[in-house]
């Protein structure tokens, strides 16, 4: 028997909303209530009234005022707390962790977490001229969580400020530590990519429910360009979704007074919770995440149990590097031997802002329901640029021992005062490329690149390529390790770099 005060999930509730017309657009608000309503449902019980705690994540596609109050209202609870998160696709499960440690020690009794966008009903009403009466508009109310940027000036100054732009610069160095040609590289992303879209296409709640081979996710068409290589569009997390999803944390004691089937209840067994060296600047290497690999540890220490004993795993997948680094530093296969996704992925399934994880939690729980063994499930979320990491594992059995998370203060000091490369902020002379992509207009033209590189001394500076001939060898052959020079522009403080 589990201890009274074990964190368990006990309803989910997910929708997808796809307006044709204006007449059909659902507010985000309206959707997470509905959600909330689903998974109250779900768990079969009257729960939301008496909810404890209420978190919104992060909504970007309408600046609610007071969001979590306004959620409370909308569904009749009248909870003690009602907060948002930062921005960060971290920011579900680390919410989720958070709250389970909070239930464990008998401070909540109910918690709800909830988010959901509507990116494609905005530029829908945009086309159409429309003005979404939706809920008053102001500061979103009390904020949880770490609220710095994720760039820094240099960064930024050098146009690295965009994830579409970051996250090809962190796949250019998995290709190159891999040892791996161009050609066989398209061909690794395009197999990755098929494999989340399969589990997609199976999925009621998926934006695009079409399976696309690995030849379409490759394939060098208008409509599926470059947007930074080697990503084609359909490589890139999709946010243009109208998507909401709400999960209901409470404890074993509270599920039983409330007479919630044990049959609902999924218990989180393991949490993590770190993060890697804050700015991309600074990291030991572009195709590693030291943070992931502790958060982990954490995780699977808590839960007892080790990456073989996985029987769901959904890895978040902003884009196909992030998929890889956390699966490689996690020790799961990545080769495609087993699927690294539940819902189909950002890509597939759809990336609704900050929200995509409590989806993944959603489908995790309901796959862990169905099993009729001991199973479990992990859930991973990523912020910013590999930069905040939160990891969760749930099971339909409960654990052995009293549920105790672990300190991650100590972690997250070790992380901190890893060695790392220094930086130059205006470098000239040689240098060798460390990482790189070059990115496209809509046209499917190269425009610039954005590389990192290292100095003869081992420093690492930030520069852009502007050389259209440039431009066009980085993609047809292996620039990372191609020498070069650099030097700042004076006019902007922007460092240009040339090819030797």
């Amino acid at each position: 028997m589990s201890a009274s005060t074990t964190p368990i999930v006990v309803g989910v509730g997910e929708l997808t909303n796809r307006p044709t017309d204006v007449a059909e657009i659902l507010e985000p608000l309206e959707m997470m209530a509905r959600c909330t309503a689903a998974a109250e449902e779900d768990c079969g019980a009257s729960l939301v009234a008496g909810l404890d705690s209420i978190t919104v994540i992060n909504l970007l596609s309408h600046g609610y005022a007071d969001v979590g109050r306004q959620l409370a209202a909308r569904i009749g609870a009248s909870p003690d707390e009602a907060v948002t998160t930062t921005v960060g696709g971290n920011t579900p499960q680390w919410r989720i962790n958070e709250l389970g440690e909070r239930i464990a020690a008998g401070e909540l009794r109910s918690a709800l977490v909830a988010g959901g966008e509507a990116f494609h009903s905005v530029k829908l009403a945009g086309k159409a001229g429309a003005t979404l009466d939706w809920g008053p508009k102001g500061k979103a109310g009390p904020m949880i969580g770490d609220r710095r940027m994720g760039t820094n000036d240099v960064e930024m100054r050098h146009q690295a400020q965009l994830p579409i732009r970051v996250y090809p610069m962190f796949e250019s160095a998995l290709r190159a530590e891999r040892g791996i040609s161009i050609e066989e590289h398209h061909a690794l992303l395009g197999r990755l990519c098929a494999s989340l879209s399969a589990v997609a296409a199976e999925n009621p709640i998926a934006w695009f429910r079409q399976a696309r081979s690995a030849a379409e996710i490759t394939a060098d068409e208008p409509h599926n360009r470059f947007v930074g290589f080697p990503y084609r569009k359909y490589m890139n997390a999709i946010m243009n979704v109208d998507q909401a999803a709400a999960v209901l944390v409470t404890s074993v004691e509270h599920a039983r007074s409330l007479g919630i089937p044990e049959s609902k209840w999924i218990y989180l067994r393991g949490c993590g919770d770190a993060n890697d060296l804050w700015f991309t600047t600074d990291r030991i290497d572009l195709h590693s995440s030291p943070a992931i690999e502790l958060a982990g540890k954490r995780a699977f220490e808590q839960a007892g149990i080790g990456p073989d004993d996985l029987d769901h795993v959904d890895i978040y997948s902003c884009f196909p590097s992030a998929l890889q680094i956390s699966a490689r530093m996690l020790g799961i296969a990545d080769d495609g031997s087993r699927p690294l996704t539940v819902t189909g992925g950002l890509p597939y399934h759809g990336g609704p802002g900050s929200n995509y994880s409590t989806h993944a939690v959603a489908r995790t729980v309901r796959a862990l329901r169905a099993e009729t063994s001991p199973s479990y499930g992990l859930v991973t979320g990523v912020g910013w640029y590999m930069t905040k990491h939160s990891v969760g594992i749930y099971s339909n059995t409960a654990p052995d021992s009293d549920w105790k998370r672990h300190d991650v203060s100590g972690d997250q000091a070790t992380l901190d005062a890893q060695a790392h490369p220094g930086h130059c902020e205006a470098p000239s002379g040689s240098c060798t490329i460390e990482a790189y992509t070059v990115v496209h207009d809509r046209d499917g033209s190269p425009s610039f690149g954005v590389a990192t590189v290292r100095l003869e001394d081992g420093r690492r500076a930030w520069t852009n390529i502007v050389d259209e001939t440039a431009l066009v060898d980085l993609e047809g052959r292996e620039g990372v390790g191609t020498r070069g020079t650099v030097a700042q522009r004076d006019e902007d403080g922007v460092n240009i770099l040339s090819l030797s």
